[in-house]
């Protein structure tokens, strides 16, 4: 058989999104070598007709083809495919000879009453010179497994064939987590659990002013050393019952069945809930997340009582800055991007009402990371001000290459604005507003180089809480 060399540029796809990570070559469609020129005219006039004939779509001549190439440790999670327009995906594989351990099979899921996908039910093994096709649908849910071989590439040419859209069923809305107020405990919790250089006043306050200019900070060493080492101990024991969180187009990690965890654990989970640790928060941030925290309104008040008290000519220093609430005195992760949101937001006057009777409140859970966990970036993602909690433990040798790090982005941007990489008992705290979204970034398996270390560990765990004013 004659050999053909074509040349084709790939580029790297920012995995902004937690959803892609491979290299993708540009569209092929104006492509003018006579191989790739002939493909396209068998795929898009004489395949396209018997396609269109055997599934009784009238698909559009519409030309949608590209060539992805996936490496060591690539992979494409869950999603549907659906775009306007699309209605059959198809799949020519070129890769050379490929089994099951190589990693990099097309996984086809099953759906749930509410037409999310629940589990894979079919693993189609890539195959050279085979072409796949399947319907794009409201249900059509597929990835393309982590590829695990280091030598091999997984090349394919793949594209949609276009015709009438079908019509979706709504959106399915989760249920909304509840969100609990605080639970009434004195400071004697923060003396028995955390670093007492965090219990310093003048020392929150150096704390406040860095995440009053940033919406960030990162606090090491939080928890006392013979606290965190109990609370390493008794996650290492495995006493703890873990269950997975989905659906695989949104998320997957496991969460820890709170009912089951051992004393140390539920202890720590209720430093996180506790009155104590809410006026902490307060102070670390300016937020107000108690009612003892000064509120921006008892600044303001602070702030006309010095100028009448002051002369004619006093300059403003000293009243530009507030330590109140970032997210009315500069700007928190992700303000800067001009998107609307796509929720919509309450009138003001209501919002503003809601707010002055709210009360704080909080969520959280312990979870569970290991090789192939993530969260995912989707439509219904909920954007909102928020102050996020993460307490890192389980993470010795962790490298950022093994993915697991918090990243941020600006809705409708492919920067990311911040990353928060797992660090043992490391506090990280993050403020974010309507703008600005996060997803957890794949974990590979790169990540199981942590066994060479620890063999009885996989990944890492997290406490995850959210603050809301």
């Amino acid at each position: 058989m004659k050999s053909i060399t074509i040349y084709i540029s790939f580029s790297r796809i920012p995995c902004s999104a937690g959803f892609l990570s491979t290299s993708l070559s540009d569209d092929l469609k104006k492509r003018k070598e006579p191989h790739i020129c002939a493909l396209r005219k068998i795929l898009f006039k004489d395949f396209r007709a018997w396609l269109s004939d055997i599934s009784k779509i009238d698909l559009e001549s519409t030309i949608d083809m590209s060539c992805a190439k996936y490496e060591f440790s690539d992979a494409l999670l869950c999603h549907d495919d659906e775009l306007e327009g699309r209605r059959i995906a198809f799949i020519l594989y070129l890769v050379p000879s490929w089994d099951r351990s190589l990693g990099g099979t097309l996984d086809l899921y099953s759906v749930d009453e509410h037409f999310q996908p629940k589990q894979i039910v079919k693993s189609l093994i890539p195959s050279w010179n085979t072409l796949v096709f399947f319907e794009v649908s409201p249900v059509s849910f597929h990835q393309v497994s982590e590829v695990l071989s280091e030598e091999k590439s997984r090349l394919s040419v793949s594209g949609w064939f276009h015709g009438p859209s079908l019509t979706r069923p709504p959106n399915y809305i989760e249920p909304l987590i509840p969100r609990s107020p605080h639970v009434p405990q004195d400071h004697e919790i923060l003396y028995d659990w955390i670093n007492p250089t965090y219990l310093d006043m003048d020392y929150q306050i150096q704390i406040q002013e860095e995440f009053e200019e940033r919406s960030e900070i990162l606090l090491k060493e939080f928890l006392k050393p013979e606290k965190f080492a109990e609370v390493c101990e008794a996650l290492e024991k495995g006493d703890v019952k873990w269950s997975s969180r989905g659906p695989p187009n949104k998320r997957f990690y496991e969460k820890a069945e709170e009912s089951t965890l051992p004393d140390t654990l539920k202890a720590c989970m209720a430093l996180f809930r506790s009155e104590a640790l809410f006026l902490l928060l307060s102070n670390f941030t300016g937020l107000k997340l108690h009612f003892l925290a000064p509120s921006e309104e008892d600044e303001v008040e602070d702030t006309k009582e010095g100028e009448a008290a002051s002369a004619p000519d006093t300059t403003e220093e000293g009243t530009s800055c507030s330590s109140s609430e970032p997210k009315s005195n500069q700007e928190a992760t992700g303000n800067n991007s001009q998107q609307s949101s796509e929720q919509t937001d309450p009138e003001p006057a209501e919002n503003e009402a809601q707010k002055e009777s709210s009360v704080p409140t909080c969520q959280g859970e312990l979870r569970h990371w290991k090789t192939g966990h993530y969260t995912l970036i989707h439509d219904n993602s909920k954007t909102e001000f928020a102050l996020d909690l993460l307490l890192y433990c389980g993470c010795e040798g962790w490298e950022p290459e093994y993915g697991g790090f918090t990243s941020y982005i600006a809705k409708g941007e492919d920067e990311e604005l911040l990353t928060v990489n797992p660090e043992n008992n490391s506090l990280a705290l993050v403020y974010r507003d309507r703008e600005t979204l996060k997803f957890v970034k794949h974990i590979n398996h790169r990540s199981l180089e942590q066994k060479k270390t620890f063999p009885n560990r996989t990944g890492f765990w997290a406490f995850s809480f959210v603050y809301y004013e």
